[in-house]
């Protein structure tokens, strides 16, 4: 038997670090299930995966251990913050399959030392979990990158972050879709777009842990996350995920409703006005996943959270699935029921932010591609630095820029770009250093004096820090000016305040939150 784990924070270090002593063996584990497979039975595997065969006889499981393997992905992505996995993931690869035992692909040593000691046995038994299968075993290889499936594509100028529709991953099979195995599939009730699916959706660090979730719903409903509740501004991707799960779901026969908080008012009004108030909720329970988008919309409309909420417990009890989105969490919704509150914050809630410069390239990119438009790569630069707010304005402007170029017959640049966004509206310029500092210390209900003086309580501290990232990252401050404004500190502290809030933004949920809130303050007129 494998030793079990510790769920200590040495050990959730460990996983989050790869080995990077040298000259130090790495002792075996001893254990006959966590033994490292050397047998020529491994090697006959991967010589067989390496090797086509025109004879190649199919698998005698109807599996897709690719599908299996992006799922086991997806869960990883959920248990640790964001940036510790994301380049092992990113670099593993499935070679082979065959009776419980996985071969997968790594590009160097360097990954292969880090999963063989620090991720197999948690690896294995995730996937003995998913497949529900007592024995499964992973093989480590190094392949170079060349004999990979991931060096298909051509090479280009390269976001940080890729489409996942340009992976080299097949699609996911029925077989990762438990509950409806062979089921015919099902239209989706409601306004559901065949174009927003999960291939189009770019991911980045601003919304992994949101697609990750979503991934895993739309692979084991009313299992795990539930519900979810997806919360961030307007334009960032939180409808786009709604569909994506819809149509995923439809595809494998599941009964999907998806409405908008405002249809589900509409059809309630309406219910009760014509009384059949028993046909409105056949339509809402009768089902097996419920989505419903901007659910800010329900507070102050008590029949409508009433309503909600008896059709929430309905569901929840029967294992069904639920999806919400809004422009902010729950804490934050004003007069919503708190037995309803309660019961939003009871799954998981995960926040979809602003993309940042990389991935806003990306998904320009992705636009590009899917459309067939020929535009520079400094264009879309241009476009991706003018445009910051959200996605849609992001592609909107793509618009005008590629439409003038072509209605006035002129190349396109990235001067005429610049100019162009230029004349559809002035460049967004933050406030004033004094009123960053007055932003800030309102948000956290401080006053400026308190940010500026030498107290060291810890919501001070922390409230300062976040002036410090913000008059950095948005006002474009030096360190040393940072100083002066904030009481005359040392640069040396301000630059440990930056470091100190850049690194927690990638794994506390209420900083970044607090960040991305403050950032729309700076640049109100």
């Amino acid at each position: 038997m494998e030793n079990q784990e510790s769920d200590s924070e040495s050990d959730r270090q460990d996983l989050a670090k790869p080995n990077t002593e040298e000259g130090r063996p790495r002792p075996q584990e001893t254990s006959n299930d966590a033994a490292l497979p050397t047998s020529d039975g491994a090697d006959d595997l991967l010589s067989q995966a390496l090797t086509p065969s025109p004879a190649a006889r199919p698998q005698p499981d109807a599996i897709d251990p690719h599908a299996i393997w992006q799922q086991l992905l997806g869960e990883f992505a959920l248990e640790n913050q964001p940036g510790q996995l994301d380049a092992w993931i990113q670099a593993s690869q499935v070679l082979h399959y065959e009776d419980g035992h996985f071969i997968v692909a790594l590009p160097n040593a360097y990954y292969l030392d880090w999963a063989q000691n620090r991720l197999r046995p948690r690896i294995k038994r995730k996937l003995s979990v998913i497949m529900k299968r007592g024995s499964v075993d992973v093989t480590f290889r190094v392949v170079a990158p060349s004999s990979s499936e991931r060096a298909e594509s051509p090479a280009k100028p390269a976001p940080l972050y890729e489409a996942p529709a340009e992976k080299a991953v097949p699609a996911p099979a029925p077989v990762a879709h438990t509950a409806k195995n062979g089921a015919a599939a099902a239209q989706p009730i409601g306004p559901v777009n065949s174009k927003y699916t999960f291939d189009s959706f770019v991911v980045g660090k601003h919304n992994r842990m949101a697609v990750a979730a979503a991934d895993v719903i739309a692979r084991t409903p009313g299992e795990r996350f539930n519900p979810l509740f997806i919360y961030g501004g307007s334009g960032l991707g939180k409808t786009h995920l709604l569909n994506a799960i819809a149509n995923r779901l439809g595809e494998h026969g599941y009964r999907v409703l998806y409405c908008s908080a405002e249809q589900f008012t509409n059809d309630l009004v309406h219910a009760i006005r014509d009384r059949s108030t028993d046909a409105f909720r056949a339509k809402y329970r009768a089902i097996d996943v419920l989505l419903i988008d901007d659910v800010q919309f329900i507070v102050g409309k008590e029949s409508t959270q009433e309503e909600l909420f008896h059709t929430f417990n309905d569901l929840h009890a029967a294992g069904k699935q639920l999806v919400l989105t809004s422009d902010c969490p729950p804490r934050e919704l004003p007069s919503l029921e708190d037995r309803l509150r309660s019961r939003f914050e009871g799954g998981l809630l995960t926040d979809i932010v602003v993309p940042d410069f990389e991935t806003r390239v990306a998904i320009l990119q992705t636009k590009i591609e899917r459309q067939s438009l020929s535009v520079p790569y400094d264009v879309l630069m241009v476009v991706a630095d003018r445009i910051k707010s959200n996605v849609r304005e992001l592609e909107g402007a793509l618009n005008n820029v590629w439409l003038y170029a072509q209605t006035h017959g002129v190349p396109l640049t990235a001067a005429l770009a610049d100019s162009i966004l230029g004349s559809l509206g002035p460049r967004r310029t933050p406030c004033t250093p004094p009123r960053t500092i007055e932003h800030v210390a309102a948000y956290y209900g401080l006053t400026v004096a308190d940010l500026t003086g030498r107290r060291r309580t810890a919501d001070i501290a922390r409230a300062r820090q976040v002036a410090m990232y913000l008059l950095r990252e948005e006002n474009g401050l030096s360190l040393p000016s940072i100083g002066e404004y904030l009481g005359g500190r040392d640069h040396s502290t301000v630059s440990h305040g930056v470091e100190k809030i850049t690194g927690d933004i990638q794994s506390d949920e209420i900083l970044r939150h607090a960040v991305v809130k403050l950032r729309e303050r700076l640049y109100l007129p």
